[in-house]
């Protein structure tokens, strides 16, 4: 009986622990870890709180720690890579937003991915996996109709070049799937006017927002 006694009495000591850990209530824990110190006779092991660091959540502690950072990964993968004229970045509201002129990524009136994109989209796919941000993959265009058997409309080409990219990301270079979506916008969010040659370039576009937290 004395034995069964201290087995129930250590088993409840450790139930009573675990409850306390698992609520996070440093206060209470060391009012709790005192009390089992004086049963037991063991106050020698009474963790001080003040020593006790609090367990991160999951993904609190991104590999790319700040937006700086971000942003001069970003800006040494379009220098190193001469992508200037290519690929661009800006910022608002929702985030950041990695700006793809359709011309690196996608043969006119098309969406299947070409050869010199898959590049692209790898360097990129490995930063974004470092952070723990949602993805939002937006297909653009200029205002230049489009009716084809494949795409009757620029809606049409424009959601499947968003999806194309972000399927991509996903698959090939592990971007979790939970974070990633896609919108496809035709020719109603342009960034320059599409009454020049310059300003349709910059239209037809594919825009990873990384969306802020």
């Amino acid at each position: 009986m004395l034995t069964y006694s201290d087995l129930i009495t250590l088993l409840l000591g450790l139930f009573i622990i675990l409850y306390a850990i698992s609520n996070v209530d440093l206060t209470k824990y060391k009012k709790m870890t005192v009390s089992l110190g004086e049963v037991f006779g063991s106050k020698n092991h009474i963790t001080s709180t003040n020593n006790m660091k609090m367990i991160p959540k999951i993904n609190a502690i991104p590999l790319v720690n700040t937006k700086e950072e971000l942003k001069n990964k970003l800006s040494n993968l379009i220098v190193s890579n001469h992508y200037d004229n290519s690929i661009k970045f800006s910022e608002d509201k929702r985030g950041l937003i990695i700006h793809i002129l359709d011309k690196i990524l996608y043969p006119t009136g098309g969406a299947k991915l070409n050869g010199k994109s898959l590049r692209v989209l790898n360097q990129i796919g490995n930063i974004l996996k470092k952070i723990p941000n949602d993805i939002r993959v937006e297909g653009h265009t200029d205002n230049v109709p489009i009716h084809t058997k494949r795409f009757p409309s620029n809606w049409h080409l424009s959601v499947e070049r968003a999806l194309n990219t972000a399927y991509y990301l996903i698959s090939k270079d592990n971007l979790p799937a939970d974070r990633v979506t896609i919108v496809g916008y035709s020719k109603y969010k342009p960034i320059q006017s599409n009454s020049t040659v310059e300003g349709r370039r910059m239209n037809r576009r594919v825009d990873i927002v990384i969306l802020n937290k």
